[in-house]
């Protein structure tokens, strides 16, 4: 029996385009379900009732939310292109910064998007900031080497 994958989603969702980008970095197949964030699905409610957000992974019946967690589960259950590396050190050291995008970057661009107070701004720049150091120190092109990682993806919106 092949695998059913739908992903619950919007099309401007910065969360559903990590999700695509694991999707069809492991080449799996699966359905996109529009979501309207001002009227949610039943699905979307039943599948995610604790944020009632998208995205949400439905695998074989079972849904998985939240990007990052979504992103993990996808490396975890199919081959291909990995996502996150084997060593478990350096496993955690890419969920620390996948983190630290998803909770300071991210939230930082937000509040620059919609304020230009000069304070605000400059909080936002030592964000990436520190972001960008930790790239520099490792010298390569993505952080994940010369392949991307969960990182590369976690950070696609600032890109």
């Amino acid at each position: 029996m092949a695998d059913e994958v739908k992903l619950y989603g919007v099309k401007e969702s910065q969360f559903v385009c990590i999700v695509k980008i694991a999707l069809n970095m492991k080449e799996i197949k699966y359905q996109i379900i529009e979501e309207d964030l001002s009227n949610k699905s039943p699905d979307l409610l039943k599948y995610n009732p604790v944020h009632k957000k998208v995205p949400v992974l439905l695998h074989n019946g079972n849904p998985i939310a939240e990007s990052l967690v979504i992103v993990e589960y996808i490396d975890d259950v199919w081959k291909g292109a990995p996502i996150l590396p084997q060593d478990f050190y350096e496993r955690a050291v890419v969920r620390f910064w996948a983190k630290f995008v998803d909770d300071k970057c991210i939230p930082a661009l937000r509040v620059v998007g919609s304020n230009s107070d000069e304070k605000v701004v400059a909080e936002a720049c030592e964000q990436l900031q520190v972001l960008e150091n930790e790239l520099k120190l490792k010298g390569t092109k993505f952080f994940g080497g010369n392949n991307i990682n969960l990182i590369d993806i976690a950070a696609v919106f600032i890109a």
